[in-house]
């Protein structure tokens, strides 16, 4: 077809058109896309699914001893600081035995030694109220033969001379008797150290229950796709490609399982406190107290948790890595090896 703009032989050329040439359209080139690579693990499946629930047991395991060390410290230190700063002389009543005049007879040769602040005599009342819970209520403590108190505060840093002043109470008061609760010291240091030990022991069995879980897992997930690995090993992948791919799989389930764990320890104390504060009145909430102390852990226990939670993520993770490095090394040993590479890919 002619186009119309050309005039045709044999005729005079007309006036020029002023309606501009339509251009032919081009057609469009196809864009090229790059098609998502897939993962080499599966986002979800019953492995990762069983894997996170064990990694989040034994996060809240971890986390669970990890603050329940840090309370029993924190509460044996208390304890400790609190006996510390007091010793107690006793006086044994006796026939004839004017009470009150030596009760003051001994607090007063206690505070002429250096490292003693004051003294105070229990009173009848508040003897009486310590032999509430085995005696009863309504004791006459005229009636029983019941030790008397008197409690000397004393300096921590620059305490007295606590052998001079148990021979000099034993010559002028001979029914007093000094005790400076060094035993009961003694007994709270070595059960805070046992304390910290088996709480140790009971971390180590724990992450080292979850290493060996993460390796079987590891595994579990290499041997179902041994063949993947193979072939992207054999055609050219690095191992440090395939295992950081296992890697970031492994570390979110951690990441997921340990903060799951974490949080509920966490829970569990912050709900512990709530209710023993709101029950402070009870006897049962007294006996506890007395026993385990308060079930609140300080604001260094709670980052004992969080950093419990990353130490699981990072050790998971390590773990998955060392574990497919080391089957990739096994890979490249049995291609090495033509006796044993006759059912591997490209051999």
């Amino acid at each position: 077809m002619n186009d119309i703009s050309r005039p045709v032989p044999g005729q005079k050329a007309g006036p020029k058109d002023s309606t501009p040439t339509p251009q032919p359209v081009q057609p469009r080139r196809a864009e090229m896309r790059v098609r998502p690579t897939g993962p080499i693990l599966p986002p979800t499946n019953i492995q990762g699914n069983a894997l996170l629930v064990v990694i989040a047991i034994m996060s809240f395991l971890a986390c669970l001893t990890l603050g329940a060390v840090s309370m029993v410290r924190s509460t044996a230190a208390s304890w400790e600081s609190q006996i510390s700063r007091e010793i107690t002389i006793q006086v044994k009543p006796d026939d004839g035995l004017d009470m009150d005049a030596t009760l003051k007879k001994a607090r007063d040769l206690a505070l002429t030694f250096v490292g003693t602040k004051e003294g105070m005599i229990m009173d009848d009342a508040a003897t009486a109220r310590l032999l509430e819970p085995w005696l009863g209520a309504g004791l006459d403590l005229k009636e029983l033969p019941v030790p008397r108190l008197v409690i000397i505060t004393i300096d921590e840093t620059h305490p007295p001379d606590f052998a001079a002043m148990r021979d000099m109470l034993r010559t002028e008061v001979p029914q007093a008797f000094l005790d400076d609760h060094r035993t009961w010291v003694d007994r709270l240091v070595s059960m805070a150290h046992t304390t910290v030990l088996i709480g140790t022991g009971v971390l180590i069995l724990v992450f080292t229950a979850m290493i060996l879980t993460v390796i079987f897992a590891t595994r579990g997930a290499l041997s179902g796709n041994r063949h993947i690995v193979e072939v992207l090993h054999f055609v050219g992948a690095e191992g440090g490609f395939v295992a950081t791919e296992f890697q970031k799989h492994f570390l979110k389930i951690s990441l997921k399982g340990s903060a799951a764990g974490g949080i509920l320890a966490a829970l569990l104390f912050a709900t512990a406190g709530i209710l023993q504060s709101n029950t402070r009145a009870t006897p049962q909430t007294d006996q506890a107290t007395a026993l385990f102390g308060t079930f609140t852990i300080n604001f260094m226990g709670y980052l004992g948790i969080l950093a419990t939670m990353i130490v699981i993520a990072l050790l998971t993770t390590l773990t998955a890595r060392f574990t497919v490095m080391r089957t990739i090394d096994e890979i490249d040993l049995i291609r090495s090896d033509p006796s044993r590479s006759d059912g591997l890919p490209g051999s």
